[in-house]
Parts: structure tokens; sequence; C-alpha cells
């Protein structure tokens, strides 16, 4: 470990308020690593829920890691722990959080820097047992399955006392006991034991049970300059194409005097400006009390921001405190710019509902415009791709300040009704790409898209199996690059991840057991 890197570490913690520093003797240590940057893994509620209810467990310690401890996502160095520095081998768990398909490169960056073998059953008694939870390696395991002893599938909260347990009893003996008493804990799936039954889901149903909000403050993550809290989780509109709306059903909501209570609690922190309370939901615009919620934090004399809106419902109280909080930016996701294409996807809202938020936001003097498209949706024309166009054109005709248009190749994802559907070509998302691109531009608006390779790439971990799996750890480096020649090699098409799959095909996911989507298939 270079001093260099202890050196970091310690100037990120002692700019942080609210991080526990204890000491291990006695205790069971568990790292909680995030496969991204400080920046990045910091602005996640995962990591503030997942670090206090770790260390408020009895004879626990958790400690953080990260990819990275600059703004690069990539990791350069080997990795430790924030609060006492030390390597990610010597605790009894390293339990990562993984949100986002990409970043599983970096999972395996990780442990290959931490000298911790990445094959599970490579493992022997003296290594940590590596865990895997969060929304994209829970909804399909199988690219992942085997470098992870276990992985939890759903929501971890309620699960944590019963997998801490097995580990507490049997850290530094016999592995495959522990394993086994993983396994039997329902919604752990461990892949060197697992017999091909179902592994249910974990849902809590309670959200009060568990308040969430930021639990460290620290100027250096990229929403550091305000208190989160989550008041929701899931969505109750069902669009067809996103995993959070189908993997977080149902729709559950944190009561007003729980969200007012962990209000109360971040403002009591020191802070350098205004304070700031960022509202965290599928759609804040959901929640059913939000008018109470605005008037009582206003109340509070805190700033207000939202993670996301949705044009209908929306509400002018909501916006108008977003807009008296200094927010000079206001975002909303049309996602197509059809109406026939957005009824295909269940987006639930009209072209009447997109251009009254758009006169509200106008009226209410917000200076940026964000607008959130897809590409390549399934049943996609080319008269859909000039609907967005002209409904962009309409935006800024009515919002003459900066409108920007984001515009994301559609990518399937497990257990939505778009799962079996292909991704469109490299070749139709780039043409469409440059045409929006180009039409933009013609109407002074910014565009910006993500990058169609890193969209398919996505797509192929998405939609992974354990042959990719493989793959992965076999590559030279974690990396697109030589994941793509390792599949060279073995004969394997990454287009076979991104094809449609036939209704009667077995996929891999099949053996988590949420049933199928609640909705009809789509109408495209």
């Amino acid at each position: 470990m270079e001093w260099r890197q202890i050196a970091a570490a310690r100037r990120l913690l002692e700019s942080e308020s609210g991080a526990i520093i204890r000491d291990w003797g006695g205790r069971v240590p568990v790292v909680l690593a995030y496969p991204n940057s400080y920046a990045v893994g910091m602005s996640s509620l995962a990591v503030h829920g997942l670090y206090g209810w770790l260390n408020d467990l009895p004879g626990v310690v958790c400690e953080r890691s990260f990819a990275s401890l600059e703004r690069r996502a990539s990791p350069r160095d080997e990795p430790m722990t924030l609060e006492s520095q030390r390597p990610l081998r010597e605790a009894a768990v390293v339990a990562f959080s993984v949100s986002f398909e990409p970043d599983y490169f970096h999972v395996i960056a990780m442990l290959h820097a931490a000298g911790i073998p990445p094959r599970a059953a490579e493992r022997d008694d003296g290594d940590p047992l590596v865990i895997l939870g969060g929304p994209a390696v829970s909804a399909n395991p199988e690219p992942l399955a085997s470098l992870a002893d276990a992985v939890v599938i759903g929501e971890a909260e309620e699960l944590l006392p019963d997998v801490i347990a097995p580990v507490r009893d049997g850290w530094g003996q016999e592995r495959r006991a522990t394993l086994e008493a993983l396994a039997r804990i329902p919604g752990v799936y461990v892949p060197l034991l697992h017999d091909g039954g179902p592994i249910p889901r974990r849902v809590l149903a309670n959200l009060d049970a568990y308040p969430l909000a930021t639990r460290i403050v620290s100027p250096h993550a990229e929403f550091g300059d305000m208190h989160l809290i989550e008041i929701s989780r899931g969505c109750g509109h069902g669009c067809r194409f996103c995993l959070a709306g189908y993997w977080y059903r149902p729709i559950r909501e944190r009561s007003l005097d729980v969200v007012l209570d962990l209000a109360r609690e971040g403002l009591r922190r020191t802070w350098d400006a205004e304070p700031k309370i960022g509202l965290v939901a599928a759609a804040v615009s959901d929640y059913g009390p939000i008018d109470d919620l605005v008037g009582a934090l206003r109340g509070m004399g805190a700033a207000l921001s939202a993670s996301s809106l949705r044009v209908n419902p929306l509400s002018p109280t909501l916006v108008r405190a977003l807009a008296a909080s200094g927010a000079r930016t206001i975002t909303f996701a049309p996602e197509a710019g059809s109406e026939r294409l957005r009824r295909a996807i269940s987006k639930g809202i009209n072209h009447d509902d997109i251009m009254a938020a758009v006169r509200l936001a106008a009226a209410e003097g917000f200076e940026t415009l964000k607008l959130y498209f897809m590409v390549g949706l399934p049943g996609e024309s080319d008269e859909d791709v000039a609907a967005m166009i002209d409904l962009v054109r309409e935006i800024k005709e009515t919002f003459p300040r900066n409108v920007v248009a984001n515009v994301t190749p559609f990518v399937p994802k497990a257990h939505t009704p778009f799962a079996r559907h292909a991704m469109a070509s490299d070749e139709a998302l780039r043409g469409r790409l440059a045409r929006i691109a180009a039409e933009t531009a013609a109407l002074r608006v910014a565009f910006r898209a993500e990058g169609v390779d890193d969209a398919r790439w996505q797509g192929v971990l998405a939609r992974g199996d354990r042959r990719l799996g493989e793959a992965l750890l076999d590559a030279a480096k974690p990396t697109p690059k030589a994941l793509a020649r390792t599949l060279a090699r073995r004969g394997i098409d990454p287009e076979e991840y991104l094809s449609e799959r036939a209704p009667d095909e077995a996929l891999p996911w099949d053996f988590i057991g949420v049933g199928e989507p609640d909705c009809p298939p789509p109408a495209i």
C-alpha cells in the first residue's frame, strides 16, 4: 500500500462528517465496496444505508472501499478501506453494491488488485467471502455467478443480520459450511451450491422500518451539497423498458412523518451554504403527500432538489419550490417523440402533459430544460424519430432558453416486458443518433448521447449468461476490448446476447422468483 494512497484516503476521511471509526478487534470486518469512483459511490443512498445498517449490527465493523478515490472510475491502485486503510483481503466479507452493468469490469479489477481470487471456486478458507447485491447483478446474477460466493436477490435490509450470522460463526473455519448456511437463507443465491431451484426476490414491506438518508456528509460526493432522503421505492407506471420499475415493485412510500424526521436530522448538520434536501424516488412527483412535504421542508428553511420528475402527475408546488430553491435546471423524460411509441412503451404521458410541464418550467424561470429520450425502442420507425425532432422543436419554441436533448440507446433488461426484444443494430443506432444530432443542432438545441458501443456492451452484460461470465474472468484485462477478444477466441458472438429471444427460450435469470411482469404484452 503506497503512502500516496493512504494520504489521499485520510484527506477524504477528514473532509467527511459521520464516518464510523472502530477497532477491528473481536468484530466481524465487512468491506462495503462500490465498483466506481468515490464521488459516484458516496452519492448512492445504497452505500449510506448499507454502511449504517451493517455498523448497527452487534459485533460488526463496516468500512468502505471504492474502485478509485479520484474522479476517474477505473481502479489504478490496490483498493483499501477508507476508514483504516487496510487491504480488502483482511476482511471477512467484501460486499459489492452493484447498480450498473458496466461496473462489472471494476468489480473484477478490484478483486485482482486486492489479491483476492476472482473465482469463488478458487478461494480458500482464509479468503474473504465476496457477496454481491444491487439491482443489476441481482436481476441477472449469471455474468458474475462464477465470481460470487453469494448474491443477495432483491432488497437487503432485512437479510443483513441473517447473512452476517453464519459469517460470524464460521469466519476462518471451513468455507463450505458458511456457504451452506448462506444458501439456506431465502433470497440468497450461492452459485457453487445452487440446485437450479427458484430463488425468491426479497422485498421490504415497510420502508419506515429502515429509514434511508445521507449518513456521511462529504463535499467530494457528486451530490455533496445536499442531504438525500429516499421518499418512496418502486414505480406504479410500468414503463416496459425500465428495470427499476419492475424490480422494485410494488411501489411503497415512506410516511411523511418519517421523511420530515430525516430532514430535521439532516438540517441539524453543519452546512457551508443554504441547507438543501435532495428528494430521491423513481418519480418524486408521484409521492402522495408531495405538496405537504414541500411546504413543510420550505418551512424549515431548506432548499429542495428532486432526483426525477414525471410530467404527469407534476406538482406545480414542487416545481415552484425547486425554482425558489435556486435550481437552474429542470429535467423531463418524454422517452419517445410520438404518441404511438409512448403508448407502446407504457410511458403513461401524452403530448399535452409534456407541453404543460414545459410551459410551467418556462414560467418559473428555469434557465435550462433537459430532455431524456431513448432511441432504438422496439417497434421504432423513422416516423417516430421525426416525431421526436418535431417535439424538440415545439419545446424549444415554448422554452426559448437552453434546451438539452439527451438520447440514450434502448437496452433490453431482465424481468421487463421488453426482456426478449432485440437491441437495435449498431448501424441503426448510429444512423438515428446522427440524424437527431444534426437536426437538433439546427434548432440550437444541445445534443448529448451515450456511446453506441457502451450501450451495446451494457446490453450484452444485462442479458449475459455463465459463459459470458467465464469469458469476463478469463479476459486479459477487465475491459470491453479484452472481453471481445476472449469471446471471439471461444466462438461466441456478442450479438447472440443482443438478438431477439423466442417466447419459449430459457433465459439466464429464469430461476429468480419474481414472476412474469403483471401487464399485457406491448402492442408494437
